[in-house]
């Protein structure tokens, strides 16, 4: 444990007070978070909106530009990974599991509970369904991940900087800064989003597979049986862990990715299959129709869908922005070698696309059936939507348990993805973090999950992810920064050279 510093010891700190405050005296951390949450949606949606189109805008700028060309490593560096294991670990760590939470009870919940802006159960709810999953799910996401991710890896295999979240900063504030004290408490703010991101992420997974295996098996439906699930997914993602990101993760994130479209595939040909290709098209349309429309939608006047807004829009901004350190560096560790507008065309473009097939096989079967009187949100809490639906079609038990294996592998390829990602930014950056200190982080980011379940269930997850994601929303604003001025300055010297 030589190689921890002193951002390894405050974080834990600051996390443990968190696990013991939420196990303690839950219904009071709810209601201080629930307070803060509200003020922070209230006051700063308008800033949520803005810059994540500005991180969209400047992704979108890189590929196009100059910029494009600089490679992400040495001149003779080559991507470690194929552009299939490359795109199966970017969506495994990226969106996995969340994806499969929500492809069934973000729709529906969108279309005939809670729509944005229709009436509910009307045709034009049901379009704004699956149009807004795709705008939550779609290339906005990726632009936050992109963002980060170009800036570690840019720094770290180009420039040869440490793999820190402060070291991509030196270029606005100096090396001597940044490795002081207000390079720790960067790195240390970045730890803090990461396992706040990924512990309600691994929430909202263990509530998931608890759910499935109460609906499939009768089981009872406690919070023991989800504390059983934490514990026994953590002794798996850290045995994975502990064989290393080139093993673990890669096998793990293409069998998920295998079994994932195979289950996806299933659906498809079983379910209302016309009709679902007839949704994926006009949605895709839809979305990039109203897109502008979408990003800057902050309803100041309708009270109602002001809420919506801050429920749904604003909650996945900030989980983007609170999971980008987490997966932006793993983004960036698994990319050496790829040009900037491979990068981020890849980032960008093939995740989005993937994320809107699921979408659109899920979400359309979930809102086919409601559309034919058969409830499924309102019978069945979020977590169990995906089961209630797949218990519709034939194979559903078959799919149902396929669905388990599959939330329960995104788990552990998720959660082997934070701890490496914060053994690394608990010891200066190494690429090689020791195995103690991820297991350390393992079972913290199980502490945190538990505990934040416990306090306050999905709202509590919500609520802890809006807090953590603005300080750290500004610390992207200004990587985005030193990024482009490093870069600039390289090409600019390089064109005075030739």
């Amino acid at each position: 444990m030589k190689k921890v510093s002193a951002v390894f010891w405050v974080s834990l700190f600051i996390c443990g007070i968190v696990v013991v405050f939420g196990g303690i005296s839950p219904d009071k951390l709810q209601t201080i978070t629930a307070s803060i949450t509200g003020f922070f949606s209230d006051i700063f949606g308008w800033y949520y909106l803005l810059i994540v189109v500005l991180m969209l805008l400047f992704c979108t700028y890189l590929i196009f530009s100059r910029l494009g060309k600089i490679k992400l490593g040495k001149k003779d560096d080559e991507p470690a990974f194929s552009l299939p294991t490359w795109f199966a670990m970017l969506f495994s760590a990226g969106m996995g599991m969340g994806l499969v939470f929500w492809t069934t009870a973000e729709p529906a919940s969108h279309a005939f509970s809670a729509p944005p802006a229709a009436e509910a159960g009307s045709g034009q709810a049901i379009k704004d369904a699956l149009k807004y999953s795709f705008f939550h799910w779609g290339v906005h996401a990726w632009a936050v991940y992109g963002v980060v991710a170009l800036s570690l890896a840019y720094f770290k295999f180009h420039n040869g900087y440490k793999g820190l979240i402060s070291a991509t900063l030196i270029p606005l504030f100096g090396k001597k800064s940044m490795s002081g004290w207000p390079g720790k408490i960067i790195d240390i703010l970045a730890v803090v989003a990461t396992v706040v991101g990924v512990a309600s992420t691994l929430g909202f997974g263990s509530a998931q597979i608890k759910e499935g295996l109460v609906f499939l098996f009768n089981l009872p439906n406690t919070f023991g049986l989800q504390l059983i699930v934490l514990v026994v997914s953590t002794l798996l993602f850290i045995v994975s862990a502990w064989t290393g990101i080139s093993r673990g993760i890669k096998y793990l994130s293409n069998i998920n990715m295998g079994l994932g479209f195979l289950l996806m595939l299933m659906l498809f040909i079983i379910g209302p299959t016309v009709l679902i290709l007839n949704m994926f098209t006009s949605t895709l349309g839809a979305y990039l129709t109203d897109f502008f429309n979408m990003s800057f939608r902050l309803a100041p006047l309708d009270e109602e869908n002001r809420t919506w807004i801050n429920n749904w829009t604003i909650f996945y901004w900030a989980w983007w922005i609170s999971w980008s350190p987490f997966v932006g560096i793993f983004i960036a560790r698994i990319s050496k070698g790829r040009t900037i507008k491979e990068f981020m065309l890849g980032v960008l473009i093939v995740p989005s696309i993937v994320c809107f097939i699921f979408f659109a096989v899920f979400g359309v079967s979930a809102l086919d059936l409601e559309q034919k009187g058969i409830a499924l949100i309102s019978e069945f809490p979020m977590e169990t939507a995906t089961f209630g639906m797949l218990a519709q079609y034939p194979l559903g038990f078959l799919m149902s348990i396929l669905t388990i294996f599959v939330v329960a592998i995104f788990f552990i390829t998720s959660a082997d993805s934070a701890t490496f990602v914060l053994g690394m930014l608990s010891t200066g950056g190494t690429l090689n973090p020791p195995s103690a200190v991820k297991i350390i982080w393992g079972v913290v980011l199980s502490a945190m999950a538990a505990s934040v379940v416990y306090f306050g269930g999905t709202a509590g997850l919500q609520n802890v992810l809006i807090i953590a994601a603005l300080p750290f929303s500004v610390v992207i604003l200004l990587m985005g920064a030193s990024f482009f001025k490093a870069a600039r300055s390289e090409i600019s010297t390089n064109v005075k050279r030739k």
